[in-house]
C-alpha cells in the first residue's frame, strides 16, 4: 500500500501579518504539514524568507511526535547553496529539508553562510548531512530534469543517502499561483511504480479541480497553497484534497 495522505499547506499564500495564527489554524483546519517555501533569489528569481521567521512561527505549531507526523515543517529549499543553511533551519524548527537536485550538483560543501569552500557537495552528500543533522531529507526536483536522474539516489544500499521524500515540480519553482503542469505527473508515476513505499510530494498549481490527476498517478504529499488559504472553508478544501489521495492509495 502507497502512504497515506498527507496534505501541506504552503504558507506562502497565508497572511504575512499573522503568519503564527494563520500556521494554527491551518493545522487546526486538518492539514498534516505546513510547506514552507525558502527563495534565496539566486536559484530562483524571488525571495521570501529565512531561518528567523521559521524560528517565530514554531512555538505556534506543536513539533511532531512521529517522522513525518502532523506539524511538520515540510521547509523547501529553493537556494543555490543548501548546504549553507542545513543547520540554521534545524536550529530554527525544520523538521524536513528538501533541496533541489539541481542545486546539489553544482554548490559547495560550505557548511555556514559565511563560509567559502572549494569542495563541492552532491546530492547523496547532501542527504547524508541533513540526516546527520536529525531531521528528515528529501530531494527536488524542476519541470526540466528527468526523473532518472533519481534512480541511483533512490537504489543506494546505504539508508543514510536515500531521501525521505522526493518533490515533483508542477510548475516552475519561484513564483506562486501558476498553471499546474500535468505534463510533470509521469515522473509521479515512474515513482510509485519503483518506490511503493516513498512520500512523494507534488507541488505547484494544486486544488481542487487538479489533484485527481496528481492522486491517480501515485502522489500522496499534497502541496497547496491559494486553494487552502484563499478558500472560503478551509478545512473542507484540505479534506476534500485528502479523500481525493486516500481513495487511491495504491497496493
Amino acid at each position: 500500500m502507497s502512504p497515506p495522505a498527507i496534505i501541506a499547506p504552503s504558507i506562502l499564500s497565508a497572511d504575512f501579518g499573522a503568519l503564527g495564527k494563520a500556521c494554527s489554524d491551518t493545522i487546526h483546519h486538518g492539514a498534516s504539514w505546513l510547506h514552507i517555501d525558502i527563495m534565496d533569489g539566486h536559484f530562483v528569481p524571488n525571495m521570501t524568507f529565512g531561518a528567523p521567521v521559521v524560528t517565530k512561527i514554531r512555538p505556534h505549531v506543536q513539533r511532531p511526535s512521529t517522522a513525518c507526523g502532523k506539524g511538520t515543517f515540510d521547509c523547501h529549499m529553493m537556494v543555490a547553496e543548501p548546504k549553507k543553511w542545513v543547520k540554521d533551519f534545524q536550529k530554527a524548527g525544520c523538521d524536513l529539508y528538501c533541496f533541489h537536485y539541481e542545486a546539489a550538483i553544482t554548490s559547495t560543501a560550505a557548511e555556514n553562510p559565511a563560509d567559502h569552500s572549494d569542495s563541492k557537495t552532491s546530492p547523496k552528500e547532501m542527504i547524508r548531512y541533513v540526516h546527520e543533522q536529525q531531521m528528515l531529507a528529501g530531494i527536488a526536483i524542476k519541470p526540466d530534469t528527468p526523473v532518472d536522474v533519481l534512480w541511483d539516489i533512490l537504489d543506494n544500499p546505504d539508508k543514510k543517502e536515500v531521501p525521505d521524500m522526493v518533490l515533483v515540480m508542477t510548475v516552475h519553482p519561484g513564483f506562486g499561483g501558476q498553471k499546474f503542469m500535468a505534463s510533470e505527473l509521469p515522473k509521479v508515476k515512474a515513482l510509485r511504480q519503483r518506490y511503493p513505499e516513498l512520500n512523494i510530494e507534488v507541488d505547484g498549481g494544486l486544488s481542487e479541480v487538479t489533484i485527481d490527476e496528481a492522486a491517480e498517478a501515485g502522489a500522496n504529499v499534497i502541496v497547496a497553497g491559494s486553494a487552502v488559504f484563499g478558500a472560503k472553508d478551509p478545512a473542507d478544501v484540505i479534506s476534500k484534497l485528502r479523500k481525493a489521495v486516500e481513495t487511491r492509495r495504491q497496493s
